[in-house]
C-alpha cells in the first residue's frame, strides 16, 4: 500500500466502511428501534385520543337521553348524579369533568332561542339568555314554543405518552327533545 495523505486516508476508510457488510443488522437495529418504538407510542396515543373523544360523546348522548325521558322535576341531586355518571362513563376524575344542562325554548314570533333554566356542575358557568341567543346557529330548527334539552360536557384529557399530543379539554354539545312531556322542569326549591 502506498503512502496516502490524510484526505486520501479518510476517503479510503469511508469507502471501506460503506462496502463492509459485517454486523450491519446490529447497526440498523440500533438505528431503527427507537424510531419504531416512538412510532408505536405515537399511534397508541392517537388511537387513545380518538377513543376518548368517542367515549365522551357517547356519555353526553347518554345523559341527554336520560334527561329527555324525565317527567318529574330535576333537582340538585339529579345534577350531581349526572356529573357522577359522566365521570364514571369517561373513567375520569370528578375534578376533571364539568357538565351544563340548559332547557332552551324557541320563540318563532321573534325568531330567537330563550333559556328556561340552566344548571351546571364543575368549572363552567350557567348559560344566560344572551349566550343562548348566540347559539342559534348550533341549535335545531324548532316549532314555536318547542323546547330542547342542551347538554354540554367538558372532560380534561391527558395523553398517555408525550409524543406531541397536548393536554386539552374534550367538549361536547348535544341537544335532545323531551320525549314524554313538552318540557323538562327544574325544581326551584332545590337550589342550584
Amino acid at each position: 500500500m502506498r503512502k496516502m495523505n490524510l484526505q486520501q486516508k479518510m476517503r479510503y476508510y469511508a469507502a471501506r466502511f460503506g462496502r463492509d457488510e459485517d454486523a450491519s443488522i446490529a447497526v440498523e437495529t440500533v438505528i431503527i428501534l427507537p424510531a419504531l418504538f416512538w412510532a408505536y407510542l405515537t399511534m397508541f396515543s392517537i388511537f387513545h385520543a380518538y377513543r376518548q373523544h368517542t367515549v365522551n360523546l357517547r356519555a353526553a348522548f347518554t345523559i341527554g337521553d336520560m334527561i329527555s325521558r324525565e317527567t318529574a322535576y330535576l333537582d340538585s341531586a339529579y345534577m350531581n348524579g349526572a356529573q357522577d355518571l359522566l365521570t364514571y362513563l369517561t373513567a375520569a376524575e370528578e375534578s376533571n369533568t364539568a357538565i351544563r344542562i340548559t332547557s332552551v325554548k324557541y320563540d318563532a314570533n321573534n325568531d330567537i332561542y330563550k333559556r328556561d333554566w340552566s344548571k351546571k356542575r364543575g368549572w363552567v358557568s350557567e348559560l344566560g339568555n344572551t349566550a343562548v341567543k348566540k347559539l342559534g346557529d348550533r341549535l335545531p330548527i324548532m316549532k314555536h314554543n318547542e323546547r330542547v334539552m342542551l347538554v354540554e360536557t367538558w372532560v380534561k384529557y391527558n395523553p398517555p405518552f408525550d409524543t406531541g399530543l397536548s393536554d386539552h379539554e374534550i367538549v361536547n354539545f348535544v341537544f335532545t327533545r323531551p320525549r314524554y312531556a313538552p318540557q323538562v322542569l327544574w325544581d326551584p326549591s332545590s337550589g342550584s
